[in-house]
């Protein structure tokens, strides 16, 4: 018990501590981006792309029976859900997704808006990086395919034309494989994973 300002007996402190426990934690502002019988692609709001948060929800979509994967993407927010094709364990993912305290909305602000077409565009880009992850049992993608075959481009110019300057030269296009490889993957290091015990 604790005694306040007048000296009375008081159990305020209790009561604030309990209702702090009680009180929810903020939703999560969620935009689903794809979604096919199978697989849900969801994008997260800016403010909630922190690797803890995300991989709190991770781990507790990797919890149910009907889930078979689920796939991140820390920085752009994407989380790629894989389900069993039934009309019912999609309601128990959407279900799952708003105990979480997900909910669904534009989360696109300023800057990040986008057009209707360049959304679009956008997202049939993050689907066809999937099947080919999905393709090569999750070896290779776009994001290194890419930079690839602008360097063997390169390599075959330097080789067929020399050191031409009229047309593109090697060098350019030598250039655009290391910086959109360098864009693509950023530029900061991989934290190690605590599973390792490091």
């Amino acid at each position: 018990m604790y005694t306040n300002s007048h000296g009375n007996v008081t159990m305020m402190p209790k009561v604030v501590e309990a209702a702090a426990l009680n009180t929810p934690s903020k939703p999560i502002s969620t935009k689903i981006v794809s979604d096919t019988p199978g697989r849900l692609r969801l994008r997260i709001a800016p403010s909630h792309r922190q690797a803890e948060e995300i991989q709190r929800i991770v781990k507790m979509l990797d919890a149910q029976a009907n889930i078979s994967q689920v796939k991140t993407n820390v920085h752009n927010g994407s989380i790629a859900i894989h389900y069993d094709r039934s009309d019912e364990s999609w309601q128990n993912v959407v279900a799952t997704l708003k105990d979480i305290g997900l909910i669904f909305a534009d989360v696109t602000t300023g800057s990040e808006s986008h057009s209707e077409v360049a959304a679009t565009v956008a997202n049939a880009v993050f689907d066809l990086n999937d099947r080919v992850e999905q393709a090569t049992n999750n070896l290779v993608d776009l994001r290194f395919i890419f930079p690839l075959a602008l360097g063997c481009l390169s390599v075959r110019q330097l080789l067929v034309r020399g050191l031409q300057l009229e047309i593109i030269p090697w060098y350019v296009l030598a250039w655009y494989a290391f910086d959109s490889f360098i864009k693509l993957h950023g530029v900061s290091k991989p934290q190690p994973s605590n599973a390792s015990g490091k």
